[in-house]
């Protein structure tokens, strides 16, 4: 169960980080910054991505939107969205939990910039209505990622 990948992966390499489950969906943007009390810009929306034959993990600020060109100045190539079932395959993730914790295979992950001026962030943790609270800095460091800038 995703969930419970996202758990050991914290229980491993940060147990001080809490799951935060809510009774209500926070599977969009705007249920998880109402669920969580925050600004939808605070939410770390993780997205899917294949650039090329490469598939990428891209967390963003919850109102930030893929830029093309930016996109493909960084990675080469223009970017494809994943299908529900891809990601899964991907991420072990159902869509609205996906976040970049406890991914079954070595996957590229990259947090945008956009996350950079918030002090905390709010990423899902596995399921849709699940969560966490995490600096983003500290949120690169766990997961191995790289600042990038790809985001309008």
């Amino acid at each position: 169960m995703s969930l419970d990948t996202v758990r050991a992966f914290l229980a491993t390499h940060a147990p001080d980080i809490e799951v935060l489950e809510t009774q209500e969906s926070s599977a969009t943007v705007a249920l998880a910054a109402a669920a969580h009390q925050v600004l939808p810009e605070q939410i770390a929306k993780t997205i899917c991505v294949k650039a090329g034959e490469s598939i990428l993990v891209i967390v963003m600020a919850g109102t930030a939107r893929l830029d093309n060109r930016k996109f493909r100045d960084q990675f080469g190539a223009k970017p494809r969205m994943l299908s529900g079932d891809e990601v899964v395959a991907v991420t072990s993730h159902p869509v609205g939990g996906v976040c970049p914790f406890g991914l079954p295979s070595e996957v590229a992950v990259y947090c945008d910039i956009s996350l950079e001026r918030f002090a905390e962030v709010i990423p899902a943790a596995g399921a849709p209505n699940a969560a966490l609270r995490i600096q983003p800095q500290r949120m690169l460091e766990l997961v191995g990622a790289q600042w990038v800038d790809v985001s309008s």
